[in-house]
């Protein structure tokens, strides 16, 4: 497994660093997208970031001039400010993570969860 790494004092553990220190965490979601599933249908903006984590399958995540794929156990960052939108790139379900963040810099009030 590539990346991954057993830490000091371990058995049988194997890790990956995803991220580090990006800012605050807003909100998070666990997403199931379906073969063809993803969304919004047009790109988006808003003030918040999103990190991405694939936990399983292969995402595709539209930006404004580019695409950039998401594999198993892997994360990236999408600024809200550039558009965006995020699809299933495998035949099978995506399970992924979906962590809203805000820096210092930029204050938005959290969505409420219900």
């Amino acid at each position: 497994m590539e990346g991954f790494m057993t830490p000091p004092r371990h058995v049988n553990f194997n890790a990956k660093k995803l991220f580090g220190k990006m800012g605050e965490i807003q909100d998070g979601s666990i997403a199931y997208l379906e073969n063809g599933g993803g969304g919004p249908t047009e790109n988006h903006v808003h003030m918040h970031d999103h990190l991405f984590i694939v936990v399983q399958g292969e995402a595709k995540v539209f930006l404004d001039k580019e695409e950039k794929i998401i594999r198993e156990n892997e994360s990236f960052l999408v600024k809200g400010s550039i558009p965006h939108s995020v699809w299933n790139n495998s035949q099978s379900t995506t399970i992924m993570i979906g962590i809203s963040l805000h820096d210092e810099n930029n204050r938005e009030e959290p969505a409420v969860c219900r």
